[in-house]
């Protein structure tokens, strides 16, 4: 099994001017793609428990707690001999060719051939998208500096290419990147990548045409693309990748992530995961641990924590309700769990 995701700790969303981001301060990821996040004002831990509870699906829970929100789509036209770069940026970010053809570079990794109608999808890494190999790349940042600068055109349009993703709030994101790889491509053929095609085709579009709600429509489908994708390489990739996004597609460990996920509060033992997966506890606790990459118990302790970091960011609760919202009847206990994940103890910013 190979492992799919870096080890690198994910920081801020930091200065997001890039061919792919460009911070929207509007809607969150999530309201668009239709997750009530249920978590304001709140004051006591049932209430907590039944708001926070909304949604079994991991990967939007996922998004949700960790602040996600959609950013700008930008348009790259370019022709000719062109190299663009950009920094760095803790994001998961993708990468849509229109037409045309040019390579994508990485550190450390051979220049990647980009095919009409392939997405990639890039998590906190530098790189550079180019005509060719070998051409000295300029700064592509200030070409999406300014608001409202959302195309960039580069001596023609022979290649055209669209970018979106998400970007996090605070330090949570490397939960999200680091269960994926650093850059994953999801081909025009590949046998997942149907719906992936069919929203390219309507967000190019939409791009072109420019009727009235354009920009809302256009917001919604990068959305939709980039969860599209993401579904595509979990179905791709099968067994052969270790994390939780990649275990989503695993029927017994999935449903057992949906069951910690919907359940967050629930006093779950490997034990009562393993029965309801229907699994022997040995056979659960090996497998849990081969697909996801951490054990059962340690993935959930994981988990609640940072659920509890956003709670105690946005509700008026108190601690102690907190801690009963995410399966902790000792105050002491959470206290020391929470201490353990991030170095100090539970408290508001």
């Amino acid at each position: 099994m190979k492992r799919c995701g870096p080890a690198d700790a994910a920081a801020g969303a930091g200065d997001d001017n890039d061919l792919v981001f460009h911070a929207h301060d509007t809607l969150p990821f999530q309201a668009k793609v239709g997750v009530a996040a249920g978590m304001h004002h709140v004051r006591s831990a049932m209430v907590l428990s039944r708001s926070y509870n909304v949604a079994a699906d991991p990967l939007s829970d996922v998004v949700t707690v960790l602040g996600g929100r959609s950013v700008r789509l930008t348009r790259l036209e370019a022709s000719g001999d062109w190299a663009l770069g950009f920094p760095a940026q803790a994001r998961l970010k993708f990468v849509a060719l229109l037409r045309g053809g040019c390579c994508i570079l990485l550190p450390d990794h051979p220049p990647r051939r980009m095919a009409e109608g392939d997405v990639f999808l890039i998590g906190h890494t530098a790189y550079t998208v180019a005509s060719e190999p070998g051409i000295e790349p300029i700064d592509g940042t200030p070409l999406y500096r300014e608001p409202g600068h959302d195309v960039a055109r580069l001596n023609g349009d022979d290649t055209v290419l669209l970018g979106g993703g998400i970007a996090f709030t605070g330090i949570g994101g490397g939960f999200m990147l680091d269960a994926l790889p650093v850059f994953l491509r999801i081909g025009r053929a590949s046998p997942s990548a149907t719906a992936v095609s069919r929203t390219l085709e309507l967000l190019d579009a939409e791009t072109v045409d420019g009727r009235p709600g354009s920009s809302v429509v256009t917001m919604r489908l990068a959305d939709v693309l980039l969860v599209e994708a993401i579904r595509a390489y979990v179905a791709d990739q099968g067994e052969s990748c270790v994390g939780w996004i990649g275990a989503l597609g695993d029927r017994q460990i999935g449903e057992a992530l949906r069951l910690m996920h919907g359940e967050i509060d629930r006093p779950w033992t490997v034990a009562s995961l393993a029965a309801r997966v229907g699994m022997s506890r040995s056979a659960f606790s090996s497998r849990f641990s081969s697909r996801v990459g951490r054990p059962p118990l340690d993935y959930l302790t994981h988990w609640r924590m940072l659920v509890a970091r956003r709670l105690l960011s946005e509700e008026r609760a108190d601690v102690a309700s907190i801690a009963s919202a995410v399966g902790y009847t000792s105050q002491s206990a959470f206290g020391h769990a929470y201490k353990r994940t991030f170095g100090h103890s539970p408290r508001r910013p």
